[in-house]
């Protein structure tokens, strides 16, 4: 080697040097970032690892949340239905009625009236009114809204200017539904709105009504009693053992109603059956105040296939239809005066709808039956004409 290429090397040297420390420091800088990487990804696998175990924490408070969220709808409800009960509670105690009074039957009063409504029995009736109207048709119908079971009663007062709603829910109770107005019957589906009278006995079927401020409801005990119960003060005024022996159903299809309270431009009637003319309808007009009966018919208009009935001037219209619920029509009238002949009385259709009529009340102020047909609350507008015009 010559001297030029030692003296090379030694300027060479350094840079050589240089170049090595710079690859070392390299080297390090690479190592410490692959370290570095390292020590990231772990973290990041880590920090994955706790973010989806504490998503599934979060998803396991929010179930128990939800869950909270469910049994406390469950609380309210069961004290909602406390509440309601509460307040049944209260309005049966701001209702009580004092000590019902003891109906003993008298016999021989009993007697009496059967015997003097037996002697005016069938006889042509003497007319309290002016009223010679008949039902031409069904002019409009009005479906209402669908309350309570199946088979219920809804009225207003027959003879009052009370516009508030009575509603007697099932066939058996002791408990009858007071609404202010229609308005509040219609929008509320709930019973809250409602005041509640508390009858101090059990009512049965459909054939209730409510007359002049009283409520005239029929009781099973043993025989049947018609209870006058004035709605102001929450007593009862009179009861009476109706007079006909060995009742039966008065309407083949609705065997929950004996005795039928029904009221008119003439006043009260009962319609009833009994077993010594087992096929046939009975008649009976009632005196509102005494409850007695004045007079008494057997009427031509058979039990089979009647769902109910109602007295328009007058004339009893007994309503039929089928076993298997079909289209209801008025097919028997009987008229107490004779003015109207049954062959001359027009048969009225009903618009056929859910089933068949569990009650007919007949409004005489307002022409129209308030209706109950398979749970459904309807009015019937009616259409009438005279009696001679038939």
């Amino acid at each position: 080697m010559g001297p030029w290429h030692c003296l090379l090397l030694l300027l060479l040297a350094p840079a050589l040097r240089a170049q090595q420390q710079l690859m070392e420091y390299v080297e390090r800088r690479l190592s410490l970032l692959e370290e570095r990487i390292s020590q990231w990804h772990d973290q990041s696998s880590r920090y994955s690892t706790e973010l989806r175990d504490f998503k599934n924490q979060v998803l396991g408070m929010l179930e128990a949340a939800e869950k909270e969220r469910e049994g406390m709808r469950t609380e309210v409800e069961s004290t909602a239905v406390r509440v309601d009960r509460l307040e049944r509670e209260v309005d049966y105690l701001e209702t009580q009625n004092p000590a019902p009074p003891c109906v003993e039957v008298d016999e021989t009063l009993m007697e009496k009236q059967v015997a003097t409504a037996k002697k005016r029995k069938n006889e042509k009736y003497t007319k309290l009114t002016d009223c010679s109207d008949t039902i031409a048709s069904v002019r409009a119908m009005k479906i209402l809204k669908r309350f309570g079971s199946t088979s219920g009663l809804w009225t207003k007062d027959a003879a009052g200017t009370s516009e508030k709603i009575y509603v007697f829910d099932g066939t058996a109770n002791d408990t009858v539904y007071v609404f202010p107005r229609m308005r509040e019957f219609t929008l509320f589906s709930a019973t809250r709105k409602a005041a509640r009278i508390k009858l101090p006995y059990p009512w049965v079927g459909t054939g209730h009504l409510v007359y002049d401020g009283h409520l005239y409801y029929i009781r099973q005990q043993g025989s049947f009693q018609v209870i006058k119960f004035n709605l102001a003060n929450k007593t009862v005024v009179d009861s009476s053992v109706f007079p006909a022996e060995e009742q039966i159903p008065v309407f083949g299809l609705s065997p929950f109603t004996y005795i039928e309270v029904a009221a008119d431009e003439e006043g009260l009637w009962a319609i009833y059956a009994t077993k010594d003319d087992e096929k046939n309808i009975c008649l009976a007009k009632l005196d509102p105040t005494s409850l007695d009966i004045e007079q008494m018919w057997d009427t031509p208009c058979p039990r089979e296939n009647a769902e109910g009935a109602f007295v328009v001037c007058g004339a009893l219209h007994v309503v039929y239809n089928t076993r298997l619920p079909s289209r209801s029509r008025v097919q028997c009238v009987f008229d107490v005066s004779g003015t109207l002949a049954p062959e001359d009385a027009s048969l009225v259709y009903f618009p056929k709808r859910y089933g068949s009529h569990s009650s007919m009340k007949y409004s005489p102020q307002e022409r129209q039956i308030y209706a109950w047909d398979d749970g459904y609350q309807i009015i019937y507008r009616m259409e009438m004409k005279k009696k001679l015009e038939v």
